[in-house]
């Protein structure tokens, strides 16, 4: 049972890596693995299989049970709906013709996230968590040879970044605490420590505000990318390790309040910035912030089955609609709203698909998003908080039908560079489907077993009043957009919200700026006084050296040469006996004895 669970990550990783590496046969093997990681994930969802963290650290954790790899009921969602939409995303990859290094970019991608979501214990998760990241910038950087999308990719990655450090933060709060699994984060001494690092990895990663603005970046990178990121991998990580440390969350009293806040604002201002947008995937990518944010939302009411139910039914309209937008910006090259006018008459197969997406989108019923919406606002008790999220549920049927009606409105019939393939119509239908039908598991008389399945089996349906309602509401707002002339606005205002509200000048004056100008300053103190110092201790031994040396060396000195001069004297001394005439040496031999002769008579 726990060989599935192992070979889950590991299939699409090693395969993935083999592509890197081999650069051959990227599409049919990307594919191929794919539809085994599915049917992979499918298996564990239904046996929940268990792989324990002293498997992977034998040396042991702190208090290592209920850490490791696990399948229960809101991870078998994740799963199923991660390789899914992975495989759905790698078919449509296959008409774009893209090399082997981008499948197997993909494929590692999904693997990570697969780790991410059955992750049950800090270290595990952050594993994941830092692959998944590396490879999202390698991603939207794939075109490395446009520098523009290689800056894109590098401001994406570390913007994430700087959130994730709060994961390191909780991870050391919680060992500091004594257990990393996640499930005893709330019984923790240091649990408020650790819930502040997590709620703030979890809002960067799930580009939530402040830092909302990197997934505007992330525009930069292949549609797929695009599609991948925003439907149940990288961006929705973020809203369900909220979910899934909802405990934690509740425990500590004030998190819960700034977690649902923050998904509320985003939900609301990030709307407004998808009405401003005249990019098509910039509208898609504000409109991904703002339905996060109902899920981040969720997961502080809370509402755990509700934010599920909205994951997996944002995951198939979000793809199916990013998948429409490349097609169209591959045939037709451009992306703009005014450019895409007649793009949904062009081939119906696409245009339509993106209509049931945008429709979804919109809460409009019986859509998915319509009821899924819904079951979050029944369990929100705040008067103001619930005047948010519905005014924000109200926006997006705006920017929805607003991008409906740009792709089927009349056009000028651009010329298209190349026909839609095979590959790229394949996922668009099942993708409709179920981005139609998914917030089924939402309806009264179901939701109840859905909440059972991820474990709030207390989860509150909204009554069929409430969804009347609601889904009213968002029609009136819809065709009311698609009718309506552009409403003149302030130009100020526009550019505001078309810029994502400025955030990234925001970072940028308020923290980029200034942390560049002190690692400036810091590296002149370095060169500078620093450097000074170190080369002046040198200089001074030196200095004092000679100063010392003087004395001594003066004195040895003439001792030596004395030596060597008397040695000398002595050498020319013992020369001169040595002449070569055998007379002398008779006479030096006699003068010796008689020298001895004489001591000898002396001497007694």
């Amino acid at each position: 049972m726990n060989a599935s669970l192992w070979l889950l990550p590991a299939l699409p990783a090693g395969a993935g890596g083999l592509l890197l590496l081999l650069r051959r046969a990227g599409a049919p093997v990307a594919i191929a693995v794919a539809t085994l990681t599915l049917a992979l994930a499918v298996h564990a969802a239904v046996t929940r299989p268990v792989v324990n963290a002293r498997l992977f650290f034998p040396g042991g954790l702190p208090d290592g049970t209920g850490a490791g790899l696990a399948v229960d009921g809101l991870s078998a969602v994740m799963v199923v709906t991660v390789a899914a939409a992975g495989l759905a995303v790698l078919v449509f990859a296959a008409g774009e013709t893209r090399g082997a290094r981008f499948h197997g970019l993909m494929l590692i991608f999904v693997a990570a996230m697969l780790v991410t979501v059955t992750a049950q214990d800090l270290v595990l998760l952050l594993m994941g968590w830092e692959v998944m990241g590396a490879m999202s910038y390698a991603l939207i950087g794939y075109q490395w040879r446009d520098p523009a999308r290689v800056r894109s990719g590098a401001l994406a990655f570390l913007t994430t970044r700087t959130g994730d450090l709060g994961l390191y933060v909780a991870a050391g709060a919680a060992m500091a605490g004594g257990s990393l699994a996640l499930r005893e984060l709330p019984a923790l001494a240091w649990r408020d420590l650790a819930a502040a690092g997590i709620v703030v990895a979890a809002l960067g990663k799930s580009a939530q505000l402040p830092f909302s603005f990197w997934l505007s970046r992330a525009m930069a990178g292949p549609s797929p990318v695009s599609a991948l990121l925003h439907s149940a991998t990288m961006v929705a990580a973020g809203a369900y390790l909220l979910l899934r440390v909802q405990p934690l969350l509740a425990a500590t009293g004030w998190a819960a309040s700034v977690v649902v806040w923050a998904g509320a604002l985003t939900a609301l201002t990030l709307g407004a910035v998808a009405v401003a947008q005249r990019d098509l995937k910039q509208l898609l990518a504000a409109s991904t912030c703002a339905q996060i944010g109902f899920m981040v939302a969720a997961a502080g009411v809370p509402a755990v089955a509700g934010g599920v139910a909205q994951l997996v039914a944002h995951a198939a309209v979000k793809s199916l609609l990013f998948l429409a937008a490349g097609v169209w910006l591959a045939v037709l090259g451009t992306e703009d709203l005014v450019g895409l006018g007649g793009a949904g008459r062009r081939d119906r197969l696409v245009g339509v698909a993106f209509g049931v997406g945008a429709v979804a989108l919109a809460g409009v019923p019986p859509l998915s998003l319509w009821v899924t919406k819904d079951t979050i606002l029944a369990a929100v008790r705040t008067p103001g908080l619930y005047a948010v999220l519905v005014v924000a549920g109200l926006i997006a049927a705006a920017y929805s039908a607003r991008a409906l009606a740009a792709v089927w409105r009349a056009g000028p019939g651009r010329e298209g560079v190349r026909e839609v393939t095979g590959w790229e119509r394949a996922p668009l239908p099942v993708l409709a489907l179920v981005a139609a039908g998914a917030g089924a598991v939402a309806l009264p008389g179901v939701f109840q077993a859905w909440g059972r399945l991820v474990g709030e089996p207390r989860a509150v349906a909204p009554a069929w009043g409430e969804l009347a309602m609601s889904g009213g509401a968002a029609v009136a707002v819809a065709a009311v957009t698609v009718v309506a002339t552009a409403a003149a606005r302030p130009r100020r205002v526009i550019g505001f919200l078309a810029g994502w509200l400025y955030l990234e000048r925001a970072a940028v004056g308020l923290v980029v700026r200034p942390v560049l100008a002190l690692a400036g300053a810091l590296a002149r103190f370095d060169d500078r006084v620093l450097d000074a110092a170190v080369n002046g201790v040198p200089r001074l031994g030196l200095a004092l050296a000679r100063v010392v040396r003087a004395p001594f060396e003066t004195g040895l000195d003439g001792v030596v040469r004395a030596v060597a001069a008397a040695t000398a004297r002595l050498g020319a001394l013992a020369r001169r006996p040595q002449t070569g005439q055998v007379h002398r040496y008779f006479a030096q031999a006699a003068v010796v004895l008689t020298v001895l002769a004489v001591a000898l008579v002396l001497l007694r």
